[in-house]
């Protein structure tokens, strides 16, 4: 198993396969269940194929995937809901768990009702309870909602009970689904400020989401799962890097962080263009495990920084003028390509970016041997720190969203600051006391 955590394991998964059968026709099902049939009337879907992970006591896993990738299921596994087909799970300690909305909750009973249902199912007694009952309804705080059925809570009311009851009955293991994204922006926060409580005290989190900016923010490890295999486990970044090519259907199992078609041409590449000119890139110190990947239909073959007087360099000054270049060469015919650049902070967090769409720059269709040179030009209010670019090249074609090329972290570069502010970006606040 690769990657695995040095921690002490509360969380076991063993080769782990889950299977469901599915039938043409229900009389199948149904003809096989009394064992009158006994053809092979169904065809064989795994939902998890030999998957095997650690998790480590105190650790915050995030697990990605697209949808179907077995994100869900596998929770499901792990809290109990359903039984491998193969393999086997070991969990150490008390699970909460908030998975689909709706699990473990009886729609004709009250708000308070469920609170002391999930709490003795969990294995508390009344008394434990209701020590507990108070924290739960102030952080639900659903007002008077608490005491109707939950039958007439919207699904905003539903996963803030939910969530409040999960958190607050002292779990040792945490597990959420996407269920915190039903919740509006101020009550994500409150949770995920609660995420950063279990942290601090030692506890250990599970959780799925499509929100690749949490994955990165608050998850020590990720674990990649694509149509059931899980084809990556390791740092949330390059988690949400080989992410990113599945999406677009550019990750091919062993490729790694860059297939072997990107890797060549980034040396073919390297030192002169095709006039003999020395390149823009070759003034700064490259990234040599970039993640490089797409159709190279158009590609991106130079690249740099410069600062307010047109000089190369990767340093600024915060508050400077900076540009982003790029030179892009059609291999064939590309139908209004788009041009973009993204940067990001060392744990992968897109901190900002944009592109020749956003900026309504239209970009005229390319045909073969025809090259363009894009700069963005902004200001600089990054807070002081190191960040990462990264470039791409897209477009449509027959209707359909292509990937180009894309580049990922393929220069650092450093803001200079004497005053830092709070966040990723200064707002340039005037403060003024009056006496």
């Amino acid at each position: 198993m690769s990657d695995r955590t040095s921690k002490e394991p509360v969380i076991r998964v063993n080769d782990v396969t889950k299977s469901y059968r599915l039938y043409k026709r229900q009389r199948d099902r149904l003809w096989e269940s009394l064992g009158l049939d006994f053809r092979k009337n169904y065809k064989e879907k795994h939902a998890l194929n030999g998957v095997s992970f650690e998790v480590g006591k105190g650790e915050t896993v995030g697990i990605i995937g697209t949808n179907g990738s077995g994100k869900s299921t596998m929770l499901k596994l792990i809290t109990g809901v359903l039984t491998p087909t193969r393999g086997n799970i070991e969990v150490s300690g008390r699970i909460s768990a908030l998975l689909e909305l709706g699990a473990g909750f009886n729609m004709e009973y009250t708000g308070i009702e469920n609170i002391y249902l999930n709490g003795t199912m969990i294995g508390f007694s009344k008394e434990e309870i209701d020590q507990r009952l108070q924290s739960i309804i102030d952080f639900a705080d659903i007002g008077d909602y608490i005491h109707q059925p939950v039958k007439s809570y919207s699904s905003g009311m539903f996963v803030r009970l939910a969530f409040a009851v999960a958190i607050n009955i002292d779990p040792e293991i945490l597990i959420v689904d996407e269920a915190l994204s039903v919740g509006d922006v101020f009550f994500q926060s409150k949770c995920y400020r609660k995420f950063e409580d279990f942290r601090r005290e030692g506890k250990t989190i599970l959780f799925v989401s499509h929100d690749l900016s949490a994955i990165s923010r608050y998850c020590d490890r990720a674990i990649l799962l694509n149509q059931g295999d899980k084809v990556y486990e390791g740092t949330p970044k390059e988690a949400i890097d080989i992410y990113k090519k599945v999406l677009v259907d550019q990750f091919h199992e062993g490729s790694g962080t860059a297939d072997a078609e990107g890797t060549k041409s980034a040396g073919e590449l390297a030192g002169k263009d095709s006039a003999g000119e020395t390149l823009w890139r070759d003034h700064f110190p490259l990234n040599p495990s970039l993640v490089e990947y797409g159709e190279k239909n158009a590609q991106i073959i130079d690249y740099g920084l410069y600062d307010e007087k047109d000089l190369p360099t990767s340093n600024f000054i915060k508050g400077s003028v900076f540009t982003v270049k790029m030179r892009i060469r059609a291999r064939e015919t590309v139908l209004e390509p788009i041009f973009a650049f993204t940067i990001k902070n060392l744990k992968g967090i897109e901190i900002c970016g944009t592109n020749t769409t956003m900026e309504k720059i239209p970009v005229p269709t390319m045909h073969a041997g025809e090259e363009h040179i894009v700069s963005f030009t902004q200001k600089i209010d990054l807070q002081g720190g190191e960040y990462l670019l990264s470039l791409g090249c897209t477009g449509y074609q027959d209707g359909m969203f292509r990937v180009f090329h894309r580049l990922y972290d393929v220069i650092s570069l450093t803001v200079v600051s004497s005053r830092d502010t709070v966040g990723f970006y200064d707002m340039n606040s005037t403060c003024v006391l009056d006496p």
